[in-house]
């Protein structure tokens, strides 16, 4: 008998023993409700005024859900990619080399694969030195001559896409080609070529979607194609991966998992309000916190991938500023609200104005701007050579600035790989903060892209320290303390001295692997 045959005689066997189980159950049962008829009410008892209990007609049950099913499950297919890549180098002992950002994608990449199946998935090797990956995801047909939109990540690097639609018989895939891609949404729009029109579906309003409202997922989890699952919009605006100013997702507990991405997340009107893109779990599989791209930041960038350029255009000004709002940032540099500049990028439009590192943008037109994000939003929206008034405020001092949209691709198009450190026989000083500090010699300024006599690189992160805590790093380069200029050792001591329990820190950094074109962040927190 062989393993399959086996394996069905087992399958039958459970079956057969669950079902004499529940007979026997459903015979106690039985048995007790002919006792209990049996049983007589006592003598003198009355029961005249009981009223007798009705079974109700038959009814239909809420079928909203089966209803959005039905209408959107046609326009959901599943995605099968195959890409060739080079073998990884080997270290000694045959272990592969660590995870590093090389400047493709980093961490958001290696977040993508492991939850869903993107390159490092399934695969051989091939006789040069190569692996042939597979990988698994899902996509929603917008238009009926074609066009789906799904995940980048979903069909990146792909040597060949094939697309199954729902109603495809068994074996039957479409070759798919690649129209645009936008890394800073993770969106692609791919289109297959048919002589019959395909069914599509429509995209809502995003905005409209509160928190608490119902939302289902379709898509091909684990390969099950056309799978629907249901929740709740869990919470909106969801940041979750640093440094993606373009993506804030709905949070909704419908079950995702790995090849859900780049399906649809789907309203009660049967509109897709949301790409499903990643998850959150310790186990690469659904844990009740799942990510959609918002439908109104898919359309805009769907319109711009369809168009001549196929790609999507960007403002930019050429600033850089902390990610996360930090109340001691604004304290040191003086400003009640706005936008505190940590790095400005050389030649850019921002540059040319006349900006510089602390300053802290407050209007934009003479809109009120508080938050990054706003920010962000508003000058990424305007068009390359457009032209803006920025208000800012320098050392306490209200100013304003005309600036020159550039287009962002463009201006951030250069990047650098991540730079080691370097060794120097010179003795480290320890600072009270909790690192080890180290004046740069030209040598390392040159390697880092730094001014010559500019800043001190971490060469140590004691654990628990105040440093670690506001992400200071090794290898990360300490340019100003409190605007202070930091050159030296001596620089930083004296920087140092100054600073008590209960103030404000601001570092200016330039984080280790960065380059100048990536610029410089802050890190800032309140010594303890």
């Amino acid at each position: 008998m062989d393993s399959r045959a086996m394996w069905m005689r087992l399958k039958t066997r459970r079956w057969v023993y669950s079902f004499s189980i529940v007979s026997t159950l459903a015979l106690g049962i039985l048995i007790g409700t002919v006792v209990s008829f049996g049983v007589k009410g006592k003598e003198g008892q009355k029961s005249s005024d009981a009223t007798p209990l009705v079974i109700p007609s038959p009814k239909q049950l809420s079928n909203e859900f089966s209803q959005i099913a039905k209408q959107l499950g046609p326009s959901v297919v599943n995605i099968n990619t195959e890409s060739t890549i080079k073998s990884p180098h080997r270290r000694r002992g045959g272990q592969p080399p660590d995870d590093q950002d090389n400047g493709g994608g980093g961490g958001m990449d290696d977040f993508f694969n492991r939850f869903f199946g993107g390159p490092g998935g399934q695969g051989g090797a091939g006789g040069d030195n190569s692996i042939r990956e597979r990988s698994l995801g899902s996509g929603v047909i917008v238009d009926p001559k074609g066009y789906i939109v799904t995940n980048r990540h979903v069909v990146e690097k792909a040597d060949r896409i094939r697309v199954r639609l729902q109603d495809d018989p068994p074996g039957i895939q479409h070759d798919a080609k690649v129209i645009g891609e936008d890394q800073e949404t993770d969106l692609a729009v791919i289109k297959i070529d048919l002589e019959r029109a395909v069914p599509s579906a429509k995209l809502g309003n995003s905005d409209s979607m509160q928190v608490g409202d119902w939302v289902l997922a379709i898509g091909s989890p684990f390969g099950q194609v056309g799978t629907v699952t249901a929740g709740i919009v869990s919470a909106k605006g969801r940041d979750i991966v640093p440094n993606r100013q373009f993506q804030t997702f709905i949070q909704t507990d419908a079950a995702i998992n790995p090849g859900n991405s780049g399906g649809p997340l789907v309203n009660l009107d049967g509109e897709v309000i949301g790409i499903n893109t990643a998850i959150l779990s310790e186990t690469n599989a659904y844990a009740g916190v799942g990510f959609s791209l918002p439908s109104n930041t898919v359309v805009q960038v769907y319109n711009q991938l369809i168009g001549p350029d196929h790609r999507v255009a960007r403002g930019s000004i050429g600033i850089m500023f902390d990610s996360v709002e930090n109340p001691a940032i604004t304290r040191v540099y003086g400003a009640g609200s706005g936008v505190t500049i940590s790095s400005v990028v050389a030649g850019s439009p921002a540059d040319q104005a006349g900006l510089k590192v602390g300053d802290t943008i407050t209007t934009v037109d003479g809109k009120k701007v508080s938050k990054g994000s706003e920010l962000v939003g508003d000058i990424a929206s305007r068009k390359p050579g457009a032209k803006v008034d920025l208000g800012f405020v320098r050392n306490g001092k209200q100013q304003s600035t005309s600036v020159t949209i550039a287009d962002r691709a463009k201006l951030f198009a250069a990047r650098l790989s991540d730079d080691e450190s370097g060794n120097d026989e010179s003795t480290p000083k320890q600072s009270k903060f909790g690192i080890t500090v180290r004046k740069l010699t030209p040598e390392m300024a040159d390697r880092l892209d730094i001014a010559a006599g500019k800043g001190v690189i971490v060469q140590d992160v004691k654990g628990g320290s105040f440093a670690e805590d506001i992400g200071v790093g090794r290898g990360d380069v300490i340019l100003e303390i409190n605007k202070q200029p930091v050159n030296s050792e001596d620089d930083f001591a004296k920087a140092e001295s100054h600073l008590k329990s209960g103030q404000d820190v601001v570092f200016l950094v330039r984080p280790r692997g960065s380059s100048r074109q990536d610029g410089t962040i802050f890190m800032a927190g309140t010594l303890p």
